[in-house]
């Protein structure tokens, strides 16, 4: 799959997926809406990494391994807690971000590989 279809994706999941937290929570926390803010502005950057544009793939690739890093804490506390829907929620986030950044890795060697 390529960079801008796992891209879209991600940014979709992350959206989704903190909405789907925050209005299933018994207690719902405004942070929850931080994933879907990072994945709006990653589906902004649609459009700019399907036509490779390096700066706004690259911008995509900051904001996918912000995301990314920062899914782990809550996760933390999703196990300490023993909150297995939490926990299957932040899986699926990182797991896909994992695979975006993948896909862009893997996009940018063949971009470089094209340019020699």
């Amino acid at each position: 799959m390529n960079a801008h279809n796992t891209s879209l994706i991600n940014s979709l999941l992350l959206i989704l997926i903190s909405l789907w937290g925050y209005f299933s929570s018994e207690t719902p926390s405004i942070t929850a809406f931080i994933p879907a803010i990072f994945g709006v502005i990653i589906l902004l950057c649609y459009n700019g990494i399907k036509k490779e544009n390096k700066i706004i793939s690259h911008i995509a690739v900051v904001l996918t391994l912000i995301v990314l890093f920062a899914l782990f804490m809550p996760l933390n506390g999703s196990i300490n807690r023993g909150d297995n829907s939490a926990i299957i929620r932040l899986s699926i986030m990182i797991l896909f971000s994992v695979l975006s950044m993948i896909a862009f890795i893997k996009s940018f060697i063949k971009a470089r590989k094209n340019k020699s």
